[in-house]
């Protein structure tokens, strides 16, 4: 019977220690960390090298009259293409959230973050420029634009009070702007010349949905099933496919169906059902009243919230802990064919250098083009400082703006053609992800000196 029950008592410490790591915000970088090292070791280990490539270009799809549909897709394309897009619909939810009641909500608050994502996309883009004007890999300028908020939120939240608040939500909202900017770089740069017939049909769907949204429609089903149909369309447009993820978040309402007023009114009544029924004398009865006024009570706690953030709530874990890792399983998977790989600072006056082009983009080019636009910003008075923080604490902070990893990633694979430029492409997943661990080991090591400096330590 000890036995029985000290199992059980260590089952249920056991899980509620993988609730508190589930929700901790640095937990989705320690898991994409791990995918890397095994996606990494999977492509390069002579057991599983070649089960993995061939796992990763294994056809999916229906076959219909002897075609594939969706057509040309593969296990990797339907991550990328696919799987992504419910990231990307995520990232258009958290924008529209902070552009309707956050840290982008007024032009006060918003033009800081806006300047400074600004600053920290075009200085790594000149950089690469830079090193890569006039040679066949000129196009991969928009590879280091990108940070990757997941991992420089999990490295801010594990600094604690080192970093002040204030710089905390600017890094937070900034991260979420150049969020944005990437999905117009992505959009803009990165397409296919576009069918303009099915583009079309995309965005009068989309424009459906937008009235259908202003007649007060607020059953979810009504907005998931023309989501899948908008993907296809975008999928055969040329458009990238993941675009269609966000387009489709601005257009989820965020106003709840119940006022604040007629949720407390109800509320009210269910409370009273939920006490009367403990004056019923059939338990059975009893029982079923209460379950009924408990769903009942879900059902306009439910209501009460509008779709946007109950999606996002919803989602928000899968992607963090499922979608993002099996993205980094499946591009972090470099083939290693010799050390000269590592070797990103190579140049050549032909092909210049993705390597340097990238790193330097990252880890110089995103801290000083945050740090510098901000400082212009607070002089020209077009916006305020955060506020308690020092400059020296600002930069220091902006270095983690360097971590670019997935969208760095994601535009890597955009940027080049596989059939006939793989070697590039994976030249450039191993900078990135070496500039990603610069970036952040130089964030930690300024913040935390930064912070004993200012502390008098």
């Amino acid at each position: 019977m000890f036995t029985k029950f000290g199992r059980v008592k260590r089952s249920h410490i056991l899980s509620q220690q993988g609730r508190n790591f589930l929700q901790a915000p640095w937990a989705g970088g320690v898991v994409l960390i791990v995918c890397v090292v095994i996606a990494m070791l999977f492509a390069n280990l002579p057991a599983t090298a070649e089960l993995y490539h061939h796992l990763l270009h294994m056809e999916l799809g229906l076959s219909i009259n002897g075609k594939l549909f969706p057509e040309a897709m593969n296990l990797e394309k339907f991550i990328n293409d696919g799987l992504m897009v419910v990231f990307f619909f995520t990232v258009g939810l958290e924008i529209r959230r902070e552009i309707s009641d956050g840290e982008l909500s007024t032009p006060k608050k918003a033009i800081l973050p806006i300047v400074a994502a600004m600053g920290g996309m075009l200085f790594p883009a000149l950089i690469y420029a830079a090193f890569n004007a006039g040679t066949e890999v000129t196009h991969g300028w928009g590879i280091p634009t990108a940070t990757d908020i997941a991992f420089a939120i999990g490295i801010m939240s594990l600094l604690g009070s080192r970093v002040p608040i204030s710089l905390k939500v600017f890094l937070t909202a900034l991260a979420v702007a150049d969020d944005l900017g990437a999905i117009l770089v992505i959009a803009l740069f990165y397409g296919e010349t576009p069918d303009m017939m099915l583009l079309g049909i995309a965005l009068a769907i989309m424009v459906g949905i937008y009235f259908m949204r202003r007649m007060g429609e607020f059953r979810m089903l009504a907005y998931l099933v023309p989501a899948a149909v908008v993907w296809i369309l975008f999928y055969y447009s040329g458009v990238h496919a993941t675009i269609s993820g966000v387009a489709m978040a601005m257009l989820i309402p965020t106003q709840p169906r119940y006022s604040r007023s007629y949720y407390l009114h109800k509320a009210d009544i269910i409370e009273k059902g939920i006490r009367d029924a403990d004056n019923i004398e059939n338990e059975h009865e009893a029982e079923e009243s209460r379950l009924y006024y408990l769903r009942r009570m879900k059902q306009i706690s439910d209501g009460a919230q509008g779709m946007s953030h109950r999606m996002e709530h919803l989602l928000m874990p899968y992607v963090n802990f499922i979608i993002m890792p099996i993205f980094a399983l499946a591009n972090a998977g470099v083939h290693i064919p010799s050390a000269d790989y590592f070797n990103i600072f190579e140049y050549s006056p032909e092909l210049g250098s993705i390597g340097m082009g990238i790193f330097f983009g990252l880890v110089v080019g995103k801290p000083l083009g945050i740090s510098l636009l901000s400082w212009t910003a607070v002089k020209l008075g077009i916006a305020d400082k955060p506020a308690g923080a020092s400059w020296s604490m600002l930069v220091a902070v902006a270095c983690l703006g360097g971590i670019g990893f997935t969208m760095s990633i994601f535009v890597d694979n955009l940027a080049f053609d596989k059939a006939t430029h793989q070697t590039f492409i994976d030249m450039g997943k191993i900078a990135i992800l070496m500039a990603s661990t610069a970036a952040a080991v130089l964030g930690t090591v300024l913040i935390v000196r930064r912070s004993k400096r200012e502390n008098g330590e």
